[in-house]
């Protein structure tokens, strides 16, 4: 297959930013943990936990490539990915690790998910694969994935963004301007069903009628349905996020 990495980089840089040392990111302590070894952060993309021994803050653009095209590009066997996959892989794995970019791949076809892209199991499944439902069943994972992370609250908003315009992407190299403004429409769809949930659970008189049927005190069902309001307005987020990024490819597809 054709390479799409010179494709794929600048966009996945541009997600990256450049230079930050937030104290609250793991990557960029060079022990991988919060308050172990030294500070010295993360340049677009390239973090010091994974390359404690470089100028982090003066790479050039030649090692930059490089090192995006050795350790995360051909790790998840870029090239030998369709178009959009290999997007979608690649950048997960510059985010979260190549080997667990291509597990999320694998569980979307359903193959053992060693994260080893090879050629007995991954590739013959992608040979058959539906693709542009792949790329939603990755980005789905990965999604996932950062939600359980205990530095969700912090970072969620903007995790949540940028997988929402790297499935948007993914999907722009392989569907068509109807079938990328269907995909709008039905996250758009999604998100105003949420928000009628939403409305529902938090509507006056739940708290007091849950608290008749449950037996709870109406503090602890005041705390339930506060949690589950929380839920749908994550998703609802979500999916308006999902639904902007997929309108605006479509706008700007032929």
């Amino acid at each position: 297959m054709q390479s799409n990495f010179a494709r794929a980089l600048p966009l996945v840089l541009a997600y990256e930013g450049g230079y930050t040392n937030d104290r609250r990111d793991p990557g960029n302590w060079t022990g991988g943990k919060v308050g172990v070894g030294e500070l010295q952060g993360t340049n677009k993309g390239i973090a010091a936990s994974a390359f404690p021994h470089l100028d982090i803050r003066n790479l050039t653009d030649a090692q930059i490539a490089q090192i995006h095209r050795a350790k995360y590009w051909l790790k998840v066997r870029g090239d030998d990915l369709p178009a959009g996959v290999d997007f979608a892989t690649f950048d997960g794995g510059v985010n979260s690790g190549p080997s667990r970019s291509v597990k999320w791949l694998q569980s979307a076809l359903g193959v053992d998910a060693d994260g080893v892209v090879g050629d007995r199991e991954t590739l013959p499944a992608l040979r058959s694969a539906d693709i542009p439902k792949t790329i939603k069943a990755h980005c789905a994972k990965r999604l996932g994935f950062v939600k359980s992370l205990a530095i969700w609250n912090t970072f969620g908003k903007g995790w949540s963004r940028r997988i929402a315009n790297v499935e948007a992407t993914a999907l722009s190299w392989v569907l068509t301007k109807g079938q990328l403004e269907a995909e709008a429409k039905k996250a758009a769809d999604q998100a105003t069903k949420q928000g009628g949930g939403a409305v529902v659970v938090a509507g006056g008189g739940v708290t007091d009628q849950a608290g008749g049927i449950t037996g709870l005190p109406l503090w602890a069902v005041a705390l339930l349905v506060g949690a589950v309001v929380a839920v749908l307005i994550i998703r609802i987020v979500i999916n308006r996020q999902r639904a902007d990024a997929l309108g605006k490819v479509a706008k700007e597809a032929t």
